[in-house]
């Protein structure tokens, strides 16, 4: 059989189209390709983004802002020294963009002016830290992206 240039464009074509179909039925059905780029309830967060604003700028009015400091064997967030740490409360949500089941939840409970998240409770990576804490009736927020 003779190959001429209409049979070889056409094959061309065909081949091409194999080629992305493969890619996109392989990215589709691997699960380490898989990032969750949203949170859950995204919609719900969007409509409670005012009071994180306000949160935050009652953070840098009253110069409560925490210091976050990656070390060898976790994570310590260190909160405001002028504040008495048996009247804080709050959460630490710990974000992981390209895996939802690593992320974690920790409630803040000092003894100390810092807490401490050992490195066994979070693997290597980027992650989005999200402190919302209280102190005295007055909400405070923190963001912060680290790379452990």
């Amino acid at each position: 059989m003779k190959i001429n240039w209409g049979v070889g464009i056409v094959l061309a074509f065909v081949g091409f189209i194999v080629f992305i179909l493969y890619f996109v039925i392989r990215m589709s059905m691997d699960d380490s390709a898989n990032h969750d780029l949203v949170t859950k309830e995204y919609y719900k967060q969007e409509l409670n983004y005012q009071q994180e604003l306000d949160a935050a700028e009652s953070a840098q009015k009253m110069n409560a802002i925490l210091e976050v400091v990656n070390e060898k064997n976790g994570l310590t967030i260190f909160f405001p020294e002028h504040f008495d740490e048996k009247n804080i409360e709050g959460t630490i949500f710990l974000y992981r963009p390209s895996n939802r089941k690593l992320d974690t939840q920790i409630s803040i409970a000092l003894k100390e002016k810092s807490i401490y998240i050992p490195s066994d409770q979070i693997v290597a990576g980027r992650w989005d830290i999200t402190v919302k804490w209280t102190y005295k009736g007055t909400q405070f927020l923190h963001k912060e992206k680290i790379t452990l």
